[in-house]
């Protein structure tokens, strides 16, 4: 097996060691949190000199430690371990969402797995770490169940740098097959490409989808499957669920917009896409509907549609989406108003799209994904958005054309798709 070094996530776990709340390691399934946890961190605090009997790893997804998915049975064990030591304990726990029931949730009780844990921050000497693949349980919790002593380390998939640290081939053939079967760890243990399908698509339909169907009793499957099949072909395109409910009459298929909406919900719960909302740059507020959806690994996308849909375009715009969210930014769909006259000669308003627009506390750039500028025509095209905008934040085109970067005459940054991903500061340049 290939090891993958995740510096980014290990740094900010070691940056928050010690610091008296509940580290909350949140993510897709397979992107890594286990192996960043029991692999990465653990080399971390044996290298610093704790010793291993100070280290308490539990994988609640093993079957033999099935009896700690009763948080009575948990607490047990875990406070038998550090009772009567007063040297410090780090506790390691994997896949923690398994030990809270849906009706649980659903009745609103008291949780008691969140109040174990927070009971453990009342040891002086005990460091906890836990990892979990659903934001329903963990993430929206982290502020009311854990009442502020949670600290949230969101894990994705590969990002194209931490792919080609391990890839064999240049960055150009590294950005194909990441384009096509994605950043999820295990795939650059894969040599051959019908086991990098095949482990795709089993992972989506054992793992994923009957995940979300158990865990929310999902009655009617063909409507979820087929939610993710729409999805899968719309990526960067603006829609909403009553757009995509109307779709189904197309499949023969009947539903509705609130169930098309609670079954996105699931999705975006398991890390399975993220939403992306409208915001008007000029007006500064955000246009409640349609939105735009991005898969979190563009290979699970490719393999529900069985690689039959590669769009470059859209591709690039998602991988461009997911590395900006890796970078901590805030990333919304922006608009703009062009003013224009119809065949009558009346005054009309066009709305013009600016592909991302990403905030992070003071910082702000306007991006926009072209696959390719061969012409001053296209280049228009491509800044007519940006031209509209009468702040000085910056502005970007990232493109997969064979250039290095330049500033336009407008100042606009011109990138290469290759640097953006690869270099860290970037959108610096």
């Amino acid at each position: 097996m290939i090891e993958i070094e995740r510096d980014y996530y290990l740094n900010q776990l070691v940056t928050k060691k010690g610091n008296g709340l509940i580290k909350i390691i949140t993510g897709i399934r397979r992107c890594g949190k286990s192996f960043l946890l029991f692999n990465l961190f653990r080399k971390h605090l044996l290298k610093t000199g704790i010793d291993e009997k100070h280290i308490i790893s539990l994988s609640l997804d093993d079957d033999e430690n099935e009896k700690y998915l009763d948080p009575a049975n948990l607490s047990k064990y875990l406070k038998e371990r550090i009772i009567n030591d007063n040297d410090s304990f780090y506790i390691l726990l994997d896949e923690v969402q398994l030990a809270i029931t849906e009706d649980e949730y659903k009745d609103k009780k008291r949780i008691r797995l969140y109040g174990i844990l927070n009971s453990l921050l009342k040891y002086q000497n005990v460091d906890v770490y836990i990892t979990g693949s659903n934001s329903k349980f963990l993430s929206s919790d982290i502020l009311t169940e854990f009442r502020g002593r949670g600290d949230e380390i969101r894990v994705h998939p590969l990002s194209f740098k931490e792919f080609m640290s391990v890839y064999k081939g240049d960055a150009y053939a590294g950005f194909r097959d990441y384009s096509l079967y994605g950043g999820l760890p295990y795939i650059v243990n894969l040599v051959n490409l019908e086991e990098k399908i095949k482990y795709l698509n089993s992972l989506f339909k054992s793992t994923y989808l009957k995940d979300i169907i158990e865990r929310y009793n999902v009655k009617n499957t063909l409507v979820i499957d087929t939610l993710v099949d729409i999805l899968s072909s719309d990526i960067s395109t603006l829609t909403n669920p009553t757009k995509l409910a109307n779709s189904f009459t197309s499949y023969s298929i009947k539903t509705n917009a609130n169930t098309i909406s609670s079954y996105i919900d699931y999705l975006i719960d398991a890390f399975i896409i993220s939403k992306a909302q409208r915001y008007d740059i000029k007006g500064k507020r955000y246009i409640s509907s349609p939105y735009k959806y991005y898969f979190e690994d563009i290979g699970l996308r490719n393999a529900k549609l069985n690689f039959r849909q590669i769009e470059p375009t859209h591709i690039m715009e998602n991988i461009i989406y997911n590395e900006l969210i890796i970078r901590g930014f805030n990333v919304d769909v922006g608009v703009v108003e062009k003013y224009t006259k119809n065949s009558n000669g009346q005054n009309t308003v066009v709305l013009l799209e600016v592909d991302f627009v990403c905030n992070k506390g003071s910082q702000r750039y306007y991006i926009q994904s072209a696959y390719s500028i061969p012409d001053m025509d296209k280049m228009k095209q491509e800044q007519d958005s940006l031209d509209r905008i009468d702040d000085s934040f910056k502005k970007i085109i990232i493109v997969q054309d064979n250039i290095n970067y330049y500033h336009n005459e407008k100042g606009y940054l011109i990138i290469n798709i290759l640097d953006f991903l690869l270099k860290e500061n970037s959108l610096e340049f």
